[in-house]
C-alpha cells in the first residue's frame, strides 16, 4: 500500500492513502499537535466529506485498537518470513528483578540481540517502549529474536 505524504507549511504534514475499496482517508497532523482524520468523498477524492478532529486520548486509542492487531499480523508475517525468527510473550512477574524498573536498565538488545517490540499491561499494547518505559508486575513484554537470544531476555526479566 502506498502511503503518501504531503508537507503543508504552515500547518503540518498529511500522510494519505486509498483503501482496496477505493476510498481516499488521510490523517494530517498538525504542528501544535492536533490531529485531523480525513475521510473524502468517493466520487470527488479531492473533496472531504467528513472531518473528524482527535484529541491526544482518541488519537491514542485509535492507535491502540488499530495497531496492536497489526503488530501481531506483522510478527506472524515475519515469523512466515524469516527462518528462525520467533516472538514471545513473557510475564513480568511479582519479584522480577525488573518490576516497577525502567525498560533500559535490562539492556536487553545489547545483552541478547533481541529487541523488545511491545509491553501488554491491562489490555493496552504499548507498541515500541522506549528505555525509560518502567515494567510492572503483571506485564506481558512481546519480544522478537532468535529462540536463544528470547530464552536469555526470560532468564534476564526473571534473574536479573
Amino acid at each position: 500500500m502506498e502511503i503518501e505524504q504531503t508537507a503543508l507549511p504552515g500547518i503540518g504534514l498529511k500522510h494519505e492513502f486509498t483503501t482496496h475499496t477505493g476510498r481516499r482517508i488521510g490523517v494530517v497532523s498538525h504542528r501544535t499537535g492536533r490531529r485531523d482524520l480525513i475521510i473524502y468523498d468517493k466520487a470527488d477524492p479531492d473533496r472531504a466529506c467528513e472531518n473528524v478532529q482527535l484529541n491526544d486520548d482518541e488519537a491514542d486509542a485509535l492507535v491502540e485498537l488499530l495497531g496492536a492487531p497489526r503488530i501481531v499480523q506483522r510478527l506472524n508475517d515475519l515469523h512466515r518470513e524469516v527462518e528462525g525468527l520467533v516472538s514471545v510473550q513473557l510475564p513480568i512477574v511479582s519479584g522480577s528483578p525488573y518490576d516497577g524498573r525502567a525498560m533500559g536498565e535490562a539492556a536487553i538488545r545489547t545483552r541478547t540481540g533481541a529487541s523488545v517490540v511491545a509491553v501488554v499491561r491491562g489490555g493496552q499494547v504499548n507498541a515500541s517502549p522506549t528505555p525509560d518505559f518502567r515494567f510492572l508486575a503483571g506485564d506481558v513484554v512481546v519480544v522478537v529474536g532468535d529462540e536463544e537470544n528470547t530464552a536469555a531476555v526470560a532468564n534476564i526479566l526473571t534473574d536479573g
